[in-house]
């Protein structure tokens, strides 16, 4: 489905509707729906879900043997100079009294280092004044992993409140493509939601293009 942002996929500590609050319209058996992965509430996009449990299976072992391919798109403050590159930077959860965060663990203790290691390939898209746009492919799946990485590397996602900068039309993140090693391939692709198109449009994006 392509999810909207804003609306979680789960039930938490926001009040409100969720994805799965729609399971029952989607199947009528007895077991299922499941949700095969997660987004960010505030992150809109592709997100995968099975209505059987041989799917679930499948596409949650395509996910943990890393041939599941998750592409974003996101409007970042500044940008790289360069056009593409690689980022490898652990990750570790941090519990604050006033909540929690990731933050990046560049020398994790060695038997973390499986468990934390973090990998996101970029290229750039397009550019615009002290913004860019670029394409984020996460070849681990680590919670707000481009959002911190991109932060990290000094180009926070526009609209970033917890790594970033809050923005009125909220977070420039979008979970633009998803293939999955199936039999046949399932390659999906979500448009931009119109939060996004200004900023995207002022890097060079042309809404009418592949």
């Amino acid at each position: 489905m392509n999810k909207p942002a804003g609306l979680p996929v789960h039930a938490g500590p926001r009040t409100g509707l969720c994805v799965e609050d729609w399971f029952p319209q989607l199947s009528r058996r007895a077991d299922g729906p499941w949700l095969v992965h997660r987004l960010d509430a505030d992150t809109a996009g592709c997100l995968a879900i099975a209505l059987r449990k041989q799917p679930l299976l499948a596409m949650q072992q395509a996910f943990a043997n890393h041939t599941a391919r998750k592409t974003y798109w996101a409007i970042v403050r500044n940008g790289p100079t360069e056009e593409k590159g690689r980022i490898d930077l652990p990750l570790v959860r941090e519990n604050t009294p006033s909540g929690w965060h990731m933050r990046p663990d560049p020398a994790p203790k060695s038997a973390n280092a499986a468990k934390n290691a973090a990998t996101t390939l970029w290229r750039v898209l397009g550019r615009g004044k002290g913004l860019c746009w670029l394409e984020l492919t996460l070849l681990s799946g680590r919670t707000h992993q481009a959002r911190v990485h991109c932060a990290a590397m000094g180009w926070p996602i526009v609209g970033d409140a917890l790594y970033g900068k809050a923005d009125a039309q909220g977070l420039h993140l979008l979970a633009q493509g998803l293939s999955l090693p199936l039999d046949p391939t399932i390659t999906v692709t979500a448009p931009p939601p119109p939060s996004m198109h200004a900023a995207l449009r002022a890097c060079g994006w042309e809404p009418d293009a592949p």
